[in-house]
């Protein structure tokens, strides 16, 4: 049923001002701003709660909004501000020296959301289907040892140590570039089945012994690298609220499960993504709420990063500022991998 307009401003006006002050909205405190009386607004106020819009934690109380009420005034009802120009100020001055790999600017993102919006942080790492290996380096250690560097086209880095089973010299290193070069840069990752690896190792001759450690670890490299991980931020934040104070554990125990964190982040469709309790599809997540943002990697959506915290949040100033966050890493990781 389509909401009355005089409906859709006392839930306004009870979202605002619970999400303001934590406390329940009661009838009076609205007549005001609205230019009726006390008795048309308890009435309104009344047939949301029969609707499913409001709840009334005691029976003397206010109401507060449910999750469903939440939901209705997010997607029909909720200002949509802009970036302040000092809020932009602050972010991209976080950001002035973001330099490295894309976990660390994700790391720096995080630490960021969490000062902003005093909340838990989370991000998935840049993940691409058609992500492919860009670079490949190795680096001497002893004579049997040498470090593996992997850079892929998403800007992820890995690295191994790699013992081989004779010693390395400068043939051996120029053979293996050459394999690389030809077989593994500018491939993906599904390509380097263990089939082609045992048909490239048959091929080598009397350097099979030298080169099959090498090859597999690469291999392994490409496929780890082609992976999203999760890392998280903040999470003692979390027991700042008191709305969490019966479940703030249980949400916490999440953050050790990066598969939950990871299907919720990639359950997003749109641009910027609000769950709001339930609709987390996880029990221990009932009373929070998850806003992310998708971010974008050479025109592509590869990651999704955002805030775990309490139902009872300012999404009219956090979203926008997730999402400028989020677009901020896209641009400097898109910068950083094409340099």
């Amino acid at each position: 049923m389509e909401l009355s307009e005089r409906k859709k401003k006392i839930l306004a006006s009870v979202v605002e001002k619970y999400i303001a002050t934590g406390e329940p909205v009661g009838s009076k405190v609205l007549c005001g701003s609205l230019s009726v009386s006390s008795a048309t607004v308890r009435n309104e106020m009344s047939e949301l709660s029969e609707m499913g819009y409001l709840e009334q934690p005691h029976t003397s109380a206010g109401r507060i909004p449910s999750q469903k009420g939440l939901r209705y005034y997010i997607n029909n009802l909720m200002t949509r501000y802009a970036v302040s120009d000092a809020e932009r100020f602050s972010i991209d001055s976080g950001f002035d020296n973001a330099v490295g790999e894309p976990v660390e600017i994700l790391r720096n993102a995080l630490r960021l959301l969490t000062d902003i919006t005093g909340c838990a942080a989370i991000a998935s790492t840049p993940y691409d289907a058609h992500s492919t290996v860009k670079r490949v380096e190795i680096v001497p250690l002893s004579p049997k040892t040498v470090l593996m560097i992997l850079l892929s086209s998403t800007g992820i880095i890995k690295t191994r140590i790699c013992r081989c089973e004779s010693e390395m010299d400068i043939k051996t290193a120029e053979l293996f570039y050459n394999i690389a070069g030809a077989q593994f840069i500018g491939h993906h990752s599904y390509e380097m089945t263990t089939a082609k690896i045992q048909t490239l190792a048959a091929s080598l001759g009397d350097k099979v012994l030298v080169m099959t450690p090498l090859l597999v670890t690469l291999s392994e490299l490409a496929h780890e690298a082609s992976r999203s991980d999760i890392i998280v931020d903040g999470q003692s934040r979390l027991l700042n609220f008191k709305e969490l104070d019966s479940s703030v554990y249980d949400i916490l125990e999440v953050f050790k499960h990066a598969s939950q964190l990871s299907r919720i982040l990639s359950s997003g469709k749109e641009s910027i993504n609000v769950c709001i309790g339930r609709e987390c599809m996880n029990r221990s997540l009932e009373n929070a709420s998850v806003v992310f943002s998708k971010y974008k990697v050479g025109g592509r959506d590869v990651g999704s990063m955002g805030i775990v915290g309490p139902v009872r949040m300012d999404y009219a100033k956090i979203i926008p500022c997730i999402s400028y966050i989020g677009e901020t890493v896209g641009n400097i990781l898109s910068e950083t991998i094409e340099e």
